[in-house]
């Protein structure tokens, strides 16, 4: 069993934060076929077909400080040791921002190469590294004032949880989400290319219950704001998981992008490199070993 790439928060992180409003009121986004949001409709098309073959794009949502704000000066650690890693083959890596679910829908279909921040059930089609690019803690959050605390999936049952469209959770918590999606008074899904800050402030407004989050992402959002004192209140941890730079199953050399991820990532673990990539975002690199 490979090594895994733990990463704890430990530090106050004074870089400003990636996640920024989308311009919505805090209403759920309307989805057009496909899972593409109706703000992203007209985008046009993110990849050249005559790009260069050594060229990767790569997209997500912000998801910091796993994956950030493309084009910011911190645009993650994921996306950092993504590009040092293949940068070092020859290889140029863009990151753009999209929906998770049309990131993942464009991977999908061949338009984009790769997607950042993903678990191995986001896309279990797509081609994965053997080692993981970093590691996930996923908890529920509610209003400051909610004393409410999770016990099992059959403790969500008289709440309203709310989710992001296209993303996966915990097994468990996904097979939940499948079955009472259509109940918006059980499962409310939102979309959009910044959901993080619209679903925060849903909460803040006690307009749903549950909140279902990355924890170190939580913790980046709270200290890159200052909303320390009434950011939302941590009500249990679900899972852990680890999470991946993954490739398109179109793309004819994904196995060797994915190696090459593999490889690289165990080699900046053992000589320190990727610590210093993860100094840069206020976090310390632990190995787990069985």
């Amino acid at each position: 069993m490979m090594s895994r790439l733990v990463i704890t928060v430990f530090a106050v992180l004074f870089f400003m934060g990636c996640s920024q409003p989308d311009g919505s009121s805090g209403e759920a986004v309307a989805e057009t076929s496909g899972g593409v949001s109706a703000g992203e409709a007209a985008l046009p098309p993110l990849i050249d077909s005559q790009r260069r073959a050594d060229t990767i794009v790569i997209a997500a949502d912000p998801w910091c400080p796993h994956n950030c704000e493309a084009g910011s000066d911190h645009e993650g650690y994921m996306v950092d040791l993504t590009r040092d890693i293949l940068g070092e083959s020859g290889y140029t890596v863009e990151y753009v921002n999209l929906s998770w679910a049309r990131a993942l829908q464009m991977t999908r279909d061949g338009q984009l190469d790769g997607v950042v921040g993903a678990f191995v059930t986001d896309a279990p089609d797509f081609v994965f590294p053997d080692t993981p690019q970093g590691h996930s803690s996923i908890a529920v959050f509610t209003h400051p004032d909610n004393s409410w605390r999770y016990a099992g999936i059959e403790s969500l049952y008289d709440q309203q949880l709310l989710v992001i469209n296209g993303y996966s959770y915990t097994p468990e918590l996904d097979r939940y989400i499948d079955q009472y999606q259509a109940d918006q008074n059980k499962v409310w899904v939102i979309s959009g290319t910044s959901p993080l800050d619209r679903a925060i402030e849903m909460l803040e407004q006690d307009r749903t219950d549950l909140y279902v989050e990355d924890e170190y992402v939580m913790a980046w959002w709270a200290r890159s704001t200052g909303n320390t004192a009434s950011q939302p209140r941590g009500a249990g941890r679900i899972g852990e998981i680890n999470t991946f730079v993954a490739f398109s199953p179109t793309r004819k050399d994904s196995q060797e992008l994915a190696a090459l991820l593999s490889q690289g990532t165990r080699q900046r673990i053992n000589d320190g490199r990727a610590q210093q990539i993860l100094d840069n975002y206020g976090l310390t690199l632990w190995i787990e070993k069985p």
